[in-house]
């Protein structure tokens, strides 16, 4: 990584979720815009113009010219947190380990001093910023663990590495996995139920059941339920998961355990192939994470084309 005056250039942003790291030739690694303003900040940085040794806030948007320019809506506000990074600082690999071993942590920063510090973060922490001191919240990547890899699954593999999921596909039977065409996942041989335990699902995590063999489906399901996983789906008609319902209920689920079931899993948008399919699921789990659904939503091929 390039230096600046001895230091990286990390911009953070008063809202939650956006993060731009930035060199002092321009490189940068992530958006605090979308594409708006990542270039101003780009030249500013190659021009020497952002702080070396003391944190700046930069506003864009103050006026509706500013706005415009910028393409940020008008009379819209963007306001950023830009701190230098010295080359010695010892949180970002503290941060990276504790994120490894799957911790959410919060990261402190005193804006007058430069100082940060670093402590875990309980689930539904958000940002906090009170112009002394900025607070951000780190979880680590997501998962999905796929059970089955068939074809929706080999798409949806695909789709959700896009969107930066570690994506792991369970599957015990032999010549299916040796058709698996998906590179940087990771390819199970366990049994579903096995494959969940050993993965250990937390908060983070999504499981998903493609196989359409409930001898499959249904033994990763009943250790899914169980866990803290966000999202738990199975692929079918509402007909097979009422069905997949009663089975489960018949075992150590609980009401509402059995109630966290996606079934059928995605969002109805129509979807009729492999990738529409695929592209139904996905979205679901964006919804979900985001908060924005709750429970089973009906999927137009699930009630009509699988059953």
């Amino acid at each position: 990584m390039a230096r600046h005056g001895g230091a990286d250039l990390r911009i953070e942003p008063s809202s939650a979720g956006a993060m731009l790291v930035l060199r002092s030739d321009g490189g940068s690694v992530g958006s605090v815009s979308g594409g708006c303003v990542e270039e101003d900040l780009a030249e500013r940085a190659r021009q020497g113009r952002l702080p070396r040794a003391r944190v700046e806030r930069v506003d864009y948007g103050v006026s509706v010219q500013e706005a415009q320019r910028f393409g940020l809506p008008c009379g819209g506000l963007l306001r950023l947190v830009v701190e230098p990074v010295p080359q010695d600082a010892s949180w970002p690999r503290e941060l990276l380990a504790a994120l490894c071993e799957r911790r959410r942590m919060c990261r402190r920063l005193e804006l007058s001093s430069l100082t940060v510090s670093l402590r875990p973060a309980a689930r539904g922490e958000v940002m906090r910023f009170d112009d002394e001191t900025l607070e951000t919240i780190h979880g680590p990547a997501r998962r999905l663990l796929l059970i089955g890899a068939g074809q929706i699954s080999s798409y949806l593999a695909q789709m959700a590495q896009a969107l930066d999921y570690e994506v792991f596909v369970c599957d015990p039977r032999e010549e299916v996995r040796a058709q698996w065409p998906v590179p940087g996942s990771v390819l199970l041989p366990h049994m579903p139920d096995d494959a969940v335990l050993a993965l250990q699902p937390d908060e983070d995590t999504a499981v998903v059941a493609l196989t359409h063999d409930p001898k499959l489906d249904d033994l990763a399901l009943l250790e899914a339920l169980k866990s803290p996983a966000f999202y738990v789906g199975a692929l079918g008609s509402h007909r097979t998961n009422a069905a997949r319902r009663q089975r489960l209920a018949e075992f150590d689920l609980t009401e509402e355990e059995i109630a966290r079931l996606h079934g059928p899993v995605g969002l109805p948008i129509g979807s009729r192939t492999p990738p529409e399919i695929a592209v139904s699921i996905l979205a679901h789990l964006i919804a979900a994470q985001r908060g924005t659904v709750s429970g089973s939503a009906p999927c137009f091929y699930a009630q009509g084309e699988i059953r």
